[in-house]
């Protein structure tokens, strides 16, 4: 939106490129500029309106197909509506319906919010559009013009006019997205920007509140870095927030840094999930959990694991909004037969174990990582993940690929990391994006020619398919998914170098318990890959095998083979690893999601608990 005055005119044309994608019940505003507005219908005809004055196509649009919509207004003539399909190639078009209002009429003077895809009112936005638009154009007295190009600077919030103001996005909509003159013949709109000169427009994009201060809190100078958590009240409400304080730059309070999954968390952030039932609220309630679900409240903004009400996936993710999932207590499988705790109330089974054990630790966020790089961890004897530190960018990466191979001790206590590739936005480093082009387990499937990010122009999707598997920095990588359920652990190496591994652990099962899953291998589970991991000797402690997961779809290559060119049930397993560099680096990974929740099973005296500590103890020497 901006806002746009005229003075007396003669003419106005206002013309734009639009392709709907879904029809609701109300009206869905295409331009609001003062007494002018041109929507489109609950019924899928296009409405353009001055004043009380208005004229109406004389037959429905068709969904996703592109359309050229142009609508003219002269001084005591009339208002004319044309519409005309575009097919494909500009020059194939069909005339799909050409109206006047047939009454005279006059040009308004006009001093008001120019709006694209939604009508506002007294400051409030509403009738938003849901689709795309391309290439608005607004032409006074024949004269003077005001054009947008879309496919100009796709990674910026502001879109520059040919003559004019900019126009201002407001909660981020969706850039890099297919045109009218896309044809397959280029995949990467940073090579033909001309054929990604559209936006996509959604009634639910909501990225950052916009909510203003009601206080500031300083953190005190020796406030020790770790977890802690904001609770508000108000008129007898109240909500909890988690805070990490990360150690003053440059100055490194402990040996071990805990490296805590934001971006993950973001992404995730107000999950819907499909299978979500309000019995699960029974639960709950006498847990004393938090109450509150993304599936009852979808008004705060769902996340990337969801989609908009057009069907098109979610790829936009940030905190500035409140996020349900984020807050202690809350439960993401409640008809699970465990305490279906996931990503940071999941992690919080780590924190409490150190906590136990006495084991201090710095806070460092994936946010320090990316922006600080190596910086940000170097000089730490350890460092540790969580359960599932699943979204990276190339940064973070670099990051710790450059810790380990510097001789630092790298911890990867989770299953599923380093899987999907992520940008951060330039000029809001908040805002988080995702593709999710050809592989992988995907909850949607990004659109052909959608596969390059809009905010850093990067190819997105799997860390695998950009070359950087997960088993290239952690010696293993995802390859099978299960329902919410977990296994024990059996030792697989019984070479005397390796006993220091299990030392005061009897033999039989490791982790055949635990509040996540029930079990230390569960849910999901990585193993080895040789092809993939060849630059380490890698040395599989023990495995666990999920002969009912399913293999994860880049794993799968027919109904009857896949990638390991072995049994799929012998593939289908958790691989605990150890392994070093070439400078002296040790690397331990777990391979399972719900390891970390043994850790607190029996009040912390359990076997899976023992062997992490031997383990960490030998890293932090």
């Amino acid at each position: 939106e901006e806002r746009l005055k005229t003075k007396e005119l003669k003419e106005l044309d206002i013309s734009i490129s639009l392709c709907p994608t879904i029809l609701r019940h109300n009206s869905q505003t295409i331009v609001a500029w003062g007494d002018i507005e041109i929507e489109l219908t609950s019924s899928g005809e296009i409405e353009f309106s001055v004043s009380d004055r208005k004229v109406i196509s004389s037959r429905p649009l068709s969904l996703n197909r592109w359309y050229r919509l142009s609508a003219n207004l002269r001084a005591h003539d009339v208002l004319t509506l044309c519409i005309t399909e575009l097919r494909g190639d500009p020059s194939e078009k069909k005339l799909t319906s050409s109206v006047t209002d047939g009454f005279p009429t006059k040009v308004p003077v006009i001093n008001a919010h120019f709006c694209l895809a939604a009508s506002r009112k007294n400051g409030i936005a509403s009738h938003h559009f849901n689709g795309r638009l391309e290439a608005p154009r607004i032409s006074f007295d024949g004269l003077k013009t005001f054009e947008w190009d879309f496919s100009k600077d796709i990674h910026r919030k502001e879109i520059k006019s040919h003559f004019g103001p900019c126009l201002r996005l407001i909660n981020e909509p969706t850039r890099a997205v297919c045109g009218s003159t896309w044809n397959g013949s280029e995949f990467n709109w940073k090579h033909k920007p001309d054929h990604y000169a559209a936006i996509h427009f959604n009634e639910d994009d909501i990225y950052d509140f916009g909510w203003k201060d009601n206080f500031s809190w300083k953190i005190p100078n020796q406030t020790p870095s770790g977890i802690y958590v904001m609770r508000i009240e108000s008129n007898g409400h109240e909500d909890a927030m988690p805070i990490f304080v990360c150690p003053p730059k440059g100055f490194k309070q402990s040996k071990l840094c805990l490296l805590v999954s934001t971006f993950t968390y973001a992404i995730y952030g107000n999950h819907a999930r499909p299978d979500y039932d309000s019995s699960w609220q029974k639960r709950i309630e006498e847990w004393k959990a938090y109450p509150h679900n993304p599936a009852e409240n979808p008004e705060y903004g769902l996340s990337t694991y969801n989609t908009h009400p057009d069907g098109n996936g979610i790829c936009h993710a940030s905190h500035k909004r409140p996020l349900f999932n984020l807050r202690p207590g809350y439960i993401t499988f409640g008809a699970a037969s465990c305490s279906g705790l996931r990503h940071f109330q999941a992690d919080s089974h780590l924190v409490s174990w150190l906590h136990n054990y006495g084991i201090d630790y710095d806070v460092i966020t994936d946010d320090e990582l990316d922006r600080e790089g190596i910086e940000a961890i170097s000089g730490y004897s350890a460092v540790a993940t969580g359960s599932h530190p699943e979204y990276h960018t190339a940064n973070t990466l670099d990051a710790l690929t450059a810790y380990r191979d510097l001789g630092g001790n790298l911890m990867y206590l989770g299953g599923n990391g380093f899987y999907w590739r992520i940008a951060r936005h330039q000029q809001d480093p908040d805002l988080l994006e995702i593709r999710r082009a050809e592989d992988g387990l995907r909850a949607w499937a990004s659109k052909p020619g959608e596969y390059y990010h809009a905010f850093d122009g990067a190819y997105g999707g799997l860390w695998r398919r950009n070359g950087r598997a997960p088993q290239k920095l952690v010696g293993i990588g995802f390859t099978a998914q299960g329902v919410f359920e977990g296994m024990p652990y059996k030792r697989v190496c019984f070479d005397a170098d390796f006993d220091w591994v299990f030392e005061g652990i009897e033999d039989g099962p490791i982790g055949d318990f635990g509040f996540s899953g029930n079990g230390a291998a569960g849910f999901e589970l990585d193993r080895v890959d040789a092809t993939l991991s060849s630059d380490h000797e890698i040395t599989i402690l023990a495995q666990a095998h999920g002969n009912s997961f399913m293999l994860v779809p880049e794993e799968q290559l027919t109904h009857l083979t896949n990638l390991s060119g072995g049994d799929e049930v012998d593939a289908k397993r958790a691989d605990m690893v150890y392994f070093r560099t070439e400078t002296g680096g040790q690397v331990f990974s777990v391979g399972s999601i719900t390891f970390c929740g043994s850790l607190p099973w029996n009040q912390f005296d359990n076997n899976v608990s023992r062997l992490l500590y031997n383990v960490m103890k030998r890293f932090m020497l």
